[in-house]
Formats: structure tokens, sequence, C-alpha cells
């Protein structure tokens, strides 16, 4: 018998084997649920006083039961098992309410979070402990076209709530025209454009107005580095999250939000420090960037002369040295190809510290000969009276374009 998950602590050994031989239930896979599972799940439920819920794959079968407490459950932590970008997770959860209340927002989280197919909720009646109305979402396929000037978008598709015996819908059906539709809306995108696809971040203490033309900027060097933005999203906050900047409420919006739309990437209109990368990317598993690497990326893109590569790579590397994790599992490791990792250093960002610091030491080097090599070819042109214009602008001003036009 496999284990139950969540909080077991003073059931009964009775009712901890009646909630185990939830595991021998079978649902027939076009159905959500039938009426006997959800009335055995109320009962099990009304008598311990304990939400209990159960995570269904598509052929029916229980793969996991969890045990809550009276207000929610808390399910398993699939975040390291991989999902394609067009795909669910091929399990749905049902579970049960005691209180009558409709699919709470940890519920609606969880649907979005873990990539389910389904959220369900029995209600659980607090007289007989029969199942009364059965409440039910999913995720909707979206696409950046969806998003009104807000950047506001309906998320989930609620079913119509009904008693167990009465739920009128094809459960293979849904998910095959909804992930259909993922995979579509995906494969446009892709077509459409071959570059990194991302959502613009602001988090700012100051006032809104400040933050809209920072993040007009930033979208500016994002357009400069050749990536596709898909979304923009603003939090004013009194104090910066020093975990992961955001609030978790309005982190777990953009964890949805970068789900729906399949981003690749995160890009912060701020330095960030190494922990808060990571706890970023642990949290979405996606490339996150700060405006910093933003900006090193367009030069990694733009260095023709020897000398503009060494000095790109050699801030490379500086950057991203103190944030450097070894492993293929660390944050840092998604950093490597396209945005925020191209450039003559981008092999160079899975290597360990040492060998890090000693490549660093040999640009550094190389960078000082180049000196003396550039302020002799000055003394040269101060012999020669050759004059020198300097071109002076604000970030993204043009001065590149400028001066490639004038030579």
């Amino acid at each position: 018998m496999r284990n139950l998950h969540g909080n077991t602590h003073g059931l009964k050994p009775n009712q901890l084997r009646r909630i185990e031989k939830l595991y021998q239930r079978r649902i027939p896979p076009r159905e959500i649920l039938t009426a006997e599972f959800a009335r055995q799940l109320s009962e099990l439920s009304h008598e311990t006083n304990r939400q209990i819920g159960a995570l269904i794959d598509r052929k029916g079968y229980v793969e996991y039961v969890i045990v809550g407490d009276a207000r929610r459950i808390e399910l398993p932590d699939f975040k390291r098992v991989r999902v394609a970008g067009d795909r669910f997770r091929g399990l749905r959860c049902v579970h049960t309410h005691l209180r009558g209340e409709d699919l709470t927002r940890d519920d609606l989280t969880d649907l979005a979070l873990l990539r389910l197919d389904l959220m369900a909720a029995i209600d659980v009646d607090e007289r007989t402990g029969l199942p009364g109305l059965v409440r039910a979402a999913h995720l909707l396929p979206l696409t950046a076209e969806h998003l009104d000037s807000n950047g506001a978008a309906r998320s989930f598709g609620f079913l119509d709530a009904n008693v167990p015996s009465q739920l009128d819908v094809d459960f293979l059906a849904l998910m095959e025209a909804l992930e259909s539709e993922m995979a579509r809306n995906r494969r446009n995108r892709r077509q459409s454009s071959k570059s990194d696809q991302a959502i613009l971040v602001n988090v700012s203490t100051g006032h809104i107005t400040d933050a809209e033309d920072s993040m007009a900027e930033l979208r500016e060097l994002a357009q400069s580095a050749g990536v596709v933005v898909l979304d923009e999203i603003i939090q004013r906050r009194t104090q910066i999250d020093s975990r992961t900047v955001l609030g978790k409420g309005k982190l777990d919006d953009l964890l949805i939000r970068a789900m729906q739309l399949s981003a690749d990437v995160i890009i912060f209109d701020r330095e960030l420090q190494a922990a808060q990368v990571r706890s970023i990317s642990d949290a979405t598993d996606l490339k996150v960037i700060d405006r910093s690497q933003l900006i090193l990326d367009i030069f990694a893109q733009r260095a023709q002369s020897h000398e503009g590569k060494i000095q790109v790579e050699l801030a490379q590397l500086k950057y991203m040295l103190p944030r450097l994790v070894v492993g293929q599992n660390s944050a840092f490791s998604r950093l490597a190809g396209g945005i925020g990792g191209r450039g003559p250093g981008e092999t160079k960002l899975e290597t360990d510290r040492r060998r890090v610091r000693d490549r660093i030491h040999r640009l550094e080097k190389e960078l000082s000969s180049q000196a003396k090599r550039r302020e002799q070819r000055r003394k040269e042109r101060l012999r020669h009276q050759v004059p020198t214009i300097s071109i002076v602008g604000d970030t993204n001003a043009g001065k590149s374009t400028l001066l490639n036009a004038l030579t």
C-alpha cells in the first residue's frame, strides 16, 4: 500500500486504513470523479474533520492521497518534475471542503503552479457528511494578445457547479482541447519569433510614474537585445522583499502568467543579489536576469573589436563570479545561452570559481597590454594633432547608431 501524505497525526488506525483504501479506487478516465468516490471522500472528511484529497491520473488511478486540516490540504512538491510547456501534469486534484466555500486562492494557485489538469472541491454536508456540489476549475490557454491594457486576463475556466452524479463533462476531451490550444499558441509564437520571450518586472518603493518610465527604458533595452516582451508587471511596495523582491502574492501571479504565456526568461528592472536570483529561479524554474545582465548582453551582441570582446567577457565574468553556482540544477545553469548568456564568456558560466578567477586574471593582463598599445597610439595622435570627438548620451539614446552612420 502506498503512503498517505500530509497531516495524518492523530488519526485512528481504522481511519488510516480506510483512507489508504482510496488508492484501490479507479475512476473512469472520461469522468472527473464518480458519485461513489465523492461519497467515500466526503464521509472520511466529515468523520476526521479534515480535508482529504486525491491526485488522479488520466487513466483514473489514484496516485496520491493527501490529508489536510479543516481549512486546506498541502499538495506534494512537484517543482523538480519538469512538464512540457504545452501540456498539463496529467493529474487532477479532487478534495473536500468542509465549509461549503468556493475554490480558494490556494486551490487556484496550486492548480496553476503545479500545472494540474483540474482542481475540484467537493462540499461536505456538515450534518450528514454526504457530498454536495462539486466546484471545478482548469487553466485557460493564454496569449499576449489576450491581455488587456492593464495586463489582466482570465487565468482560469470554471465548470458549472453540480452534484457528483450530474457532472456532465468529458474530462479527456476537455484536456485534449486545452492542450491542443496551448500547443498551437506556443507553436505560433515560436514560428513568429525565434528570440527569447520575456516578462519584464519592476518592483519599486518610489512613485509609480518613475517606475513606468524605468519600465519603458527596460522595454527598449530588451527590444535592443532582440527579446520579445510578452508582458510587463509593476509592483509598488513599501519595502523590497529581501528574498524574492516581489511579494508572495505577486510572485504567484508572475509564475502563473509566465506559465500561461510560455515565457523563457524573467527580466527584473533592478540589480538582483545572488540569493534573490536563486530564490526566484527555483520558484519559477525559468531563467532570471536583471538590468545589468541585460545591458551586458547587448554589449556582447555588438562588440566588434578584439578589445571590446575582451572587455565584455571580463565584465560578464566579474558579474557572474559572486553569483556562480556549480551544478546542472542550479539557478545559474539556466543562464547558459540566449539572453543574458551570450558573448565570448558564455561557455565560462558553468565553470568553477577557481577557473573563472584564472580567466579573469588572464583577461585583465591582456587588457593591460592592450591599454599600453592604445596609449602609444594616443600619443601618436597628439603628436600629429589629430582632433578627438566624444559622443555622450543616456543608455539606448543612439550613440552607437550615430557613430556607425558617421563612420
